[in-house]
């Protein structure tokens, strides 16, 4: 599952770029050379990382919640069947469009903040400009959420959402020190496995949860693990 985070990530980043590649190229950082540039790179993406990872300790705290509750395989299951459904209904020929789904004035308070660091042009604002960046509305993010949701722990929230930030720092990195390199062709056959690996996570997500005793894929349940979860579910 973290593999399949990190390669959501890393397809997702080249269509992402449309949003977030006007940022990377107006940091302050441009004008910097050598190791300078290299550490305002890694700080600003550092930013973005931390927010993903923010994300999942939030929504992996919200599947653990489910988790005590008995839920954890059918949350696995229908959570990789979401997934296979977003693969055939959001899916076109144009690629995946940006998400929406926050608040109108929760992202408009994102972006003046973001906004008001970016007018700045000061080296230290680089983590806030990347950490509110990776607060922007995204389709992808949400994808990679709902499998955090599924990951059914804090720790593995975080880890799931930090893999996928992950995956998109190459992409990032070479908008910001290659982008004559990260052409419109290249984006494009990226963009088109994203679907691919979607569905790769949706079915891990599905055997995950049907507890099919395969290693790795769908471990079964061993009985003092089902023991442990009534006991939870009976004392709450």
């Amino acid at each position: 599952m973290m593999i399949a985070s990190f390669m959501l990530g890393f397809v997702g980043s080249f269509h992402c770029i449309g949003m977030c590649g006007p940022i990377a190229l107006t940091l302050p950082i441009q004008h910097l050379t050598g190791w300078k540039k290299l550490a305002g790179m890694l700080l600003y993406n550092a930013g973005r990382i931390t927010a993903y990872a923010l994300l999942g300790i939030i929504f992996g705290w919200l599947g653990k919640q489910l988790y005590l509750g008995g839920l954890q395989q059918w949350l696995s299951v229908i959570t990789g069947i979401v997934l296979l459904l977003a693969v055939l209904v959001k899916y076109t020929g144009a690629g995946w469009r940006k998400g929406g789904a926050l608040p109108a004035v929760f992202t408009s308070k994102i972006k003046s903040a973001l906004g008001t660091l970016l007018r700045q042009q000061r080296f230290r604002t680089l983590f806030a400009i990347g950490f509110l960046n990776g607060l922007l509305p995204c389709g992808l993010v949400y994808l990679a959420i709902a499998g955090a949701i599924a990951t059914g722990g804090v720790l593995q929230g975080a880890l799931f959402m930090a893999a996928f930030g992950a995956g998109t720092l190459p992409a990032m990195a070479g908008v910001t020190w290659f982008s004559h390199l990260v052409t419109l062709s290249v984006r494009n056959r990226m963009r088109s496995l994203i679907p691919v690996v979607i569905s790769i996570m949706g079915v891990l997500l599905i055997l995950r949860g049907l507890n099919l005793g395969i290693p790795y894929i769908s471990p079964a349940m061993s009985p003092d693990t089902e023991h442990v979860v009534h006991n939870c579910c009976h004392k709450s």
